[in-house]
């Protein structure tokens, strides 16, 4: 098989670069490891910035988010009960959309089965050659046959764990990472959500959010320990605990139910660099994780999938590689700036092991310095709702 660009990696990022490609009369194939339905299956957040409701939009995928999702225009802080919101739209003019990863997910899968390019399914040894050279091959196994692909380049949209990554020589990439000691308990349960907005809690037990994902659908999460096991969360522990972390107010209006899904999550972050090797480009999760708490993961991938899709698109189009020589810089400017919001909301949110009386003072005093300033305010909504590409 020939094509143009080779996706590795059918997750939201590895769709939606091929159906912009499509759209711009670009040839590519995406092969993904899994079958359809367990990427489908897997549960993530879907807290949308502007750039990523544009680009849903401009990759004609909207209608679905437009009549389900949720429009915020701010969210609740909470300290030991003590509660600010942050108003967008009045601090920056924008907003955000509550729309889940899988629904994006999901809307992508059927765009494609319409009118998209081919996607290889269940795909075994994927295999990455020549790609440090002009003319890149992959090499997987299909239900016992060998398949083989040869393209211009490659987009590297296969996760952190996946093939890209790991195919770049040691000695031409650079990692950095920070392995938070704790995680997210998450529960997700067919209940209305306990507020019209999110909510980030901090308590001394703990860091707690109430999240949704449709207006009977809620995601609840409380920080855990690194080591805890889901079998000794109970839903009633569960919510015991998550009432201990909010407002009072708020803990009253909880309403509880069954969980549908009950899972832990570990936090990290990690870049790595560059994200071009050759005809190799690495895009969303490949090259970058940022914990949670910012909402910045689907986003940052999206933003990626815009910049490389425009290089793509520059070059095929117009004959120039300003573009692809370019991406690495201007996706990691981003990148950066995302990891540092992201850990800077993990650090004022959580405890973390070596948290004492003076450590807690200044995620106090930090707080109180939120509250009483609209400029501070006003970058923690700027950076919420999205900084430009």
């Amino acid at each position: 098989m020939r094509t143009q660009v080779a996706i590795i990696g059918a997750g939201p990022s590895g769709l939606m670069l091929g159906r912009l490609l499509d759209r711009a009369g670009i040839d590519n194939v995406i092969v993904e490891r899994q079958g359809p339905d367990y990427v489908l299956g897997r549960i993530r957040a879907g807290v949308l910035e502007q750039g990523t409701v544009d680009l849903i939009e401009e990759a004609g995928i909207g209608a679905r988010m437009r009549q389900e999702g949720l429009p915020h225009t701010g969210c609740e802080l909470s300290f030991d009960g003590d509660t600010l919101r942050i108003d967008f739209d009045a601090l920056v003019g924008r907003s955000v959309m509550v729309y889940g990863q899988t629904a994006v997910t999901r809307d992508l899968m059927e765009a494609h089965r319409r009118e998209g390019g081919p996607v290889v399914y269940g795909a075994s040894d994927v295999r990455l050659h020549d790609i440090d050279g002009p003319a890149p091959r992959i090499t997987y196994a299909l239900d016992g046959e060998a398949g083989e692909i040869a393209c211009d380049f490659v987009a590297g949209c296969d996760g952190f764990r996946g093939v890209s990554r790991a195919s770049i020589p040691a000695d031409r990439i650079r990692s950095y990472e920070r392995v938070y000691p704790f995680g997210w308990l998450g529960v997700l349960v067919d209940r209305p959500p306990v507020s019209d907005e999110l909510i980030y809690a901090h308590h001394e037990r703990g860091f707690a959010l109430c999240s949704m994902r449709s207006q009977v659908r809620s995601r609840y999460y409380v920080q855990c320990g690194a080591d805890e096991r889901v079998e000794d969360w109970s839903d009633d522990r569960f919510y015991d605990e998550l009432r201990r972390r909010l407002d009072p107010a708020v803990a009253d209006r909880l309403v509880t139910g069954p969980s549908i899904e009950k899972s832990i999550a570990p936090l990290r972050s990690f870049v790595a660099e560059p994200m071009r090797f050759g005809s190799l480009f690495l895009a969303g999760d490949a090259a970058h994780i940022v914990p949670p708490t910012g909402a910045k993961g689907l986003n940052l991938a999206m933003s990626d999938v815009r910049c490389l899709y425009e290089a793509f698109a520059d070059h095929y189009g117009a004959g120039s590689s300003a573009g692809l020589d370019g991406y690495s810089a201007r996706v990691l400017a981003r990148i950066w700036k995302a990891e540092r919001f992201s850990w800077w909301m993990t650090s004022l949110l959580h405890i973390f092991p070596d948290t004492d009386r003076f450590s807690r003072r200044i995620q106090r005093s930090e707080f109180d310095y939120l509250a009483g300033s609209r400029l501070a305010q006003a970058s923690l909504a700027e950076n919420y709702t999205g900084l430009p590409i």
